[in-house]
């Protein structure tokens, strides 16, 4: 059995970052119960292409999207505008341990639906609100998307090619990095509170803030600009601390050199031919090396020309230095260390066939992490979650016909 089996929760989120944490939980062995529109669903099951590919190798209308962050979930329709969907989503909440949503700021206040309400009817609720910028402050109200949150936490300011060089200029990071790790530090949260319940017996909110995530994920370059007053620049690949730390060019393309250390440092220099550069009072310690960083990394640069890609990370390896080669997705799958560790999964799915998975990366000796069923189709599960709650067949017939659910 998952760490968490026995613990339910409601998820009321769409998208990716209370998705996320809540497949955190269902993977630990929470039972997760995820509410949808009727008719349309979360919105990224309209994010595509791609879409799975059915067993025919037909198109289906499951985007790539949603199946990224929903296996281990059951997919109930509902709609809580009306009265009779907000009696079952409250049913629901009066069983459950976790609720989860990201709506607007009082978004679902007026469906009976938020905190207080639905603490009235289980003290011992948890109650997880993520949101763009939080539940105060003077933007509250405003709506917050990954993207527009890297570039206001300060994201983008850190990430692109330094100004002067040719395609300079502020990048997102090529994934929705601030969602995923809003949907991380919600899971923790949520810990956090249930370890606080058992102790106390009451539940608790948590309110959730893309912005105050990435602000508090900038980690040492914002603790460089708050010892130093002096705002970090962007750096393409280089690290603002460590030299050298960045992407080389090799005969055949490029690869990594990451030295965190000066003894690393004098191990590359032996092997790049170059062992004089160890006792350089120039290069010697790292905080030598940051500072000249101008004039050693060129010549680095002139020595890992000479070689393959291969060939240096196999000389670098021979002698215990960091590096790697730079990898699109299609190498990534196909790492031999990847293979063996087992991140690529398939969840069968009835109808579909084999819907292909990103394993989870942790790993629990004694509670591993159990992958039970694929990302579910939408309002698969309602009926049966509905007979759940002790509602009759043909008070269910009466639901559907009357769009509820």
């Amino acid at each position: 059995m998952g760490a968490l089996a026995g613990l339910k929760v409601l998820d009321l989120s769409r998208v990716l970052a209370g998705p996320w944490a809540s497949m955190q939980l269902a993977d630990l062995g929470a039972e997760v119960i995820k509410v949808e529109r009727p008719g349309s669903g979360d919105d990224t099951r309209h994010w595509g292409p791609p879409w799975l590919k059915d067993e025919a190798g037909g198109e289906t209308r499951e985007s790539a999207y949603y199946l990224c962050c929903n296996r281990n979930k059951r997919s109930l329709t509902v709609d809580f505008t009306q009265a009779e969907g907000q009696a079952i989503v409250r049913r629901l909440a009066a069983q459950a341990d976790v609720v989860i949503e990201n709506f607007k700021v009082g978004g679902l206040k007026a469906y009976g639906l938020d905190y207080a309400s639905l603490k009235a009817v289980n003290p011992r609720l948890i109650y997880c609100s993520i949101t763009g910028f939080g539940q105060d402050g003077p933007y509250a109200a405003r709506p917050g998307y990954d993207f527009l949150i890297q570039a206001m936490g300060g994201l983008m300011s850190l990430t692109g090619r330094a100004d002067g060089e040719p395609g300079a200029g502020p990048q997102k990071v090529g994934v929705a990095l601030t969602d995923i790790l809003t949907g991380l530090y919600a899971t923790i949260g949520i810990l956090a509170a249930l370890q606080h319940r058992e102790k106390t017996g009451q539940g608790q909110y948590l309110d959730l803030a893309l912005l105050d995530v990435q602000v508090a994920s900038l980690a040492n370059q914002a603790m460089n600009y708050l010892v130093s007053s002096v705002a970090p620049k962007r750096l393409g690949n280089a690290h603002p601390n460590i030299v050298p730390y960045q992407d080389f060019p090799s005969a055949d393309g490029d690869f990594i050199i990451a030295v965190g250390n000066d003894g690393q440092f004098a191990r590359l220099a032996a092997a790049l031919g170059h062992p004089e550069w160890a006792t350089d009072a120039r290069f010697a310690t790292n905080a030598a090396r940051v500072a000249n960083r101008a004039v050693l990394i060129p010549q680095i640069r002139q020595a890992t020309v000479m070689k393959t890609t291969a060939e240096w990370i196999a000389a670098l390896e021979a002698v215990n230095v960091p590096c790697g080669p730079i990898n699109d997705l299609a190498r990534v799958f196909a790492d031999p260390q990847v293979v063996h560790r087992g991140l690529r999964i398939e969840l069968p799915q009835p109808g579909l066939g084999a819907v292909p998975q990103v394993a989870s990366p942790m790993r629990l000796s004694a509670t591993p992490v159990d992958y039970r069923h694929a990302p579910p189709l939408l309002g698969a599960d309602t009926d049966a979650i509905l007979a759940e709650l002790g509602y009759d067949s043909a008070y269910i017939a009466r639901l559907r016909e009357a769009g509820v659910i």
